[in-house]
């Protein structure tokens, strides 16, 4: 058995990290990814995926990255359960990522000046 999902959606939020008790960054993002067909009214329909990034990858997506930034995911789905207050058992899944590329093209750099080469005279 398997457990591998790739994903490419933009991010819903700003990311910001946060540090666990034991010292580990932790960041939880929702991407919004577009499914691949139209509903029945000719409208791509999205999906909010929650996605947990640990430590590095967690550092550097919120390092690089923005809302509305496009990112390709891989990792592994998890799903969790809790009970609320009232004791009914709550089931939450989420993708627990891996590996992050960074698909946004982040504007293009302005061409370097020319220098004057000419003297003057």
């Amino acid at each position: 058995m398997y457990n591998l999902v790739y994903l490419i959606g933009r991010l819903t939020k700003d990311p910001e990290t946060t540090t666990t008790e034991s010292g580990k960054k932790v960041m939880s993002v929702n991407l919004a990814v577009q499914r691949s067909y139209k509903n029945s009214q000719g409208i791509y329909e999205t999906d909010f995926i929650k996605c947990v990034l640990w430590d590095g990858i967690a550092t550097r997506t919120a390092e690089y990255c923005k809302k509305g930034d496009l990112l390709a995911i891989r990792g592994q789905v998890r799903t969790t359960s809790y009970v609320k207050e009232n004791d009914e058992k709550r089931y939450q899944t989420e993708i627990v990522v891996e590996k992050v590329s960074f698909l946004s093209n982040k504007g293009k750099e302005e061409p370097p000046t020319k220098k004057d080469t000419s003297k003057d005279k």
